[in-house]
């Protein structure tokens, strides 16, 4: 598959509203283009900080920011794109072979990060030079 950022999609997630508040649930194949199998969250990120840095060779995500915003900065090699988060119940779907980078965290921002695979550290593309050789043997390049 030729991943670009055009394949990656910011998702209208469900969203039960009630003069109590709201709730998002998410259901695996029903809600999600796919099938969760690790949850994790980043939060007290410091001003400045950048997250991410690396791409995914398999790995598929959801990213929501369920408090506060973020930017997350999309790259397929090629081509770049900014998202704004700060909706809950909005998330970016980033598919493999994308280099992410997340930045901008307002003070007491949640990043909330379905994962389609359990943590396995080869899957990860860590170097960015690493990332586009990666790219290029792929023939995406």
């Amino acid at each position: 598959m030729n991943a670009t950022i055009y394949n990656c999609n910011v998702l209208t997630l469900p969203k039960i509203h009630n003069r109590a508040g709201n709730i998002t649930a998410l259901n695996n194949s029903l809600d999600l283009p796919f099938d969760t199998n690790r949850v994790y969250y980043l939060y007290d990120i410091p001003s400045g900080e950048i997250r991410g840095g690396h791409a995914h060779k398999a790995l598929q995500q959801l990213i929501v920011a369920v408090s506060g915003s973020f930017d997350v900065t999309i790259d397929d090699g090629h081509n770049k794109k900014t998202v704004s988060l700060n909706q809950p119940n909005f998330g970016l779907h980033i598919i493999p072979g994308i280099w992410r980078d997340l930045s901008n965290f307002s003070s007491g921002a949640i990043c909330l990060v379905l994962a389609s695979h359990p943590y396995d550290t080869n899957d990860y593309i860590r170097d960015y030079e690493a990332f586009l050789q990666y790219k290029a043997v792929l023939g995406c390049s």
